[in-house]
């Protein structure tokens, strides 16, 4: 089978399979009830000022929330935040327990990850049934020096160093 063959739809598919992702988590607090997800389409936009984008579907149970905040929270994930992914890409009171707290401007901080951003969302673009997001930085921290988790494959993976150096 030659990739004339495939359909468009599974070739895009499987070429974002074989591209490996970060992990993060999006958090947001919306009439006074925390959100959130797993995410894997987080990027930085520009250091100066600082901004990063993420990609969600608008048929998301958390879109209602992303689309009517002003501020929201990324949180960088390592390998030893495994559950904690998988928490947040599953059902379920994500936010049951004491692994996170409330942090500035009311956003739910998760603890013990890489690192979080808090920012102030600058612009969301629909597309369909999708949605990119601008997040402008106002605050944040880096966490403990960690292997990052990363997504491939439909599977989450960490990297592997290679035997040489540059």
């Amino acid at each position: 089978m030659t990739t004339h063959d495939v359909p468009f739809e599974r070739t895009f598919r499987e070429m974002f399979r074989r591209h490996a992702a970060g992990v993060a988590i999006i958090t947001v607090n919306y009439q006074d009830q925390p959100y959130g997800f797993t995410a894997t389409s987080v990027a930085s936009l520009s250091a100066h000022p600082p901004r990063f984008t993420f990609n969600m579907a608008r048929s998301s149970r958390s879109w209602p929330a992303v689309a009517n905040t002003t501020y929201l929270g990324v949180h960088m994930l390592g390998l030893d935040n495994l559950q904690l992914a998988d928490r947040f890409a599953g059902a379920g009171n994500r936010f049951e327990g004491d692994h996170w707290e409330t942090g500035p401007h009311g956003v739910p901080i998760l603890k013990d990850v890489a690192g979080w951003l808090i920012g102030e969302v600058q612009m969301r673009l629909s597309f369909e049934n999708n949605a990119v997001v601008v997040v402008q930085v106002v605050d944040g921290q880096v966490g403990g020096d960690t292997s990052p988790l990363l997504y491939h494959g439909g599977a989450y993976g960490q990297p592997v160093p290679l035997d040489y150096e540059i």
